[in-house]
């Protein structure tokens, strides 16, 4: 049984606000979700299908050194962002769709706000979006076809919403992943594989990437009434908010080869936005 399977026939299910868009940036997609999650009590779907230019992207508490290739980041004038929620680190570009669920603990009948019991949902979810088109697995944290990983995920929980996003490797290139370390800490079914061994491709199983959409806005219209909303709307009455999300600067990474060691989340926040 399901999350809420029981209760949402007998109830109105809540309402969920669908914004998609095309190729925005990272970086304004990581300031309207933290915006959303700390400026609204709706929920919200966000679909954004690619962007640009290559970013890498990190979690709140990750260390630069461990996790980014810094020279060639450097000399190739890759982006580096330091996201509001914690998970892994990614490098995203046209090839990747983000989908980010920002909801009330309320939202879904019977969902613990913690990690696992969200993670545990949204693996139900996406394994009702994939059905008939591969082995879907929820393997620790990542969805994976088979062994191979092709979707990663982060999290932030407050006192009375979550956010849960993912980064979706429709298509990736292998010279992008040449900027990023195998990190310390991994999931075990990683079993030590390099990251052409270890990720896979969606559109290797999957027709198409409006397939992939449509499918999530069937699956979220099984627990919630689907609104689309217009991206302006979303933006509208907020404009004061000033994003914890950050790019990192050239100085910055240049700092952290200098001194041998990744910086501190205070000094993180004190980073030009």
């Amino acid at each position: 049984m399901t999350f809420g399977s029981v209760i949402e026939r007998n109830v109105a299910r809540p309402l969920m606000r669908l914004v998609t868009m095309g190729g925005a940036p990272i970086l304004q997609q990581l300031h309207l979700e933290e915006r959303l999650l700390r400026r609204t009590s709706d929920n919200w779907c966000i679909v954004n299908d690619g962007t640009a230019p290559p970013t890498i992207v990190m979690g709140v508490s990750g260390k630069v050194s461990e996790l980014v290739e810094i020279r060639p980041v450097l000399r190739d004038h890759v982006p580096v962002v330091r996201r509001f929620s914690g998970g892994g680190t990614v490098i995203v570009d046209q090839g990747t769709v983000f989908v980010t669920f920002i909801c009330n603990k309320t939202a879904v009948a019977g969902l613990q706000p913690f990690p696992r019991d969200i993670m545990s949902w949204t693996g139900q979810l996406y394994g009702k979006v994939f059905r008939g088109f591969g082995e879907f697995h929820l393997r620790e944290n990542d969805y994976a076809f088979d062994h191979r990983k092709f979707g990663g995920n982060a999290q932030s929980i407050t006192k009375d919403r979550w956010v849960h996003h993912t980064s979706f490797l429709w298509d990736y290139d292998v010279k992008n992943m040449s900027y990023l370390k195998n990190p310390q800490r991994a999931p075990e079914y990683r079993q030590a594989r390099d990251h052409s061994d270890f990720l896979c491709r969606m559109n290797e199983y999957m027709p198409s990437r409006s397939v992939f959409t449509e499918g999530i806005t069937a699956a979220l219209g099984e627990h919630f009434t689907v609104q689309h909303t217009e991206l302006e709307m979303a933006l509208s009455d907020h404009d004061d908010f000033v994003p914890s999300t950050k790019v990192l600067s050239p100085q910055d990474l240049q700092d952290i080869i200098s001194s041998k060691e990744a910086p501190t989340v205070e000094r993180v926040q004190g980073w030009p936005r």
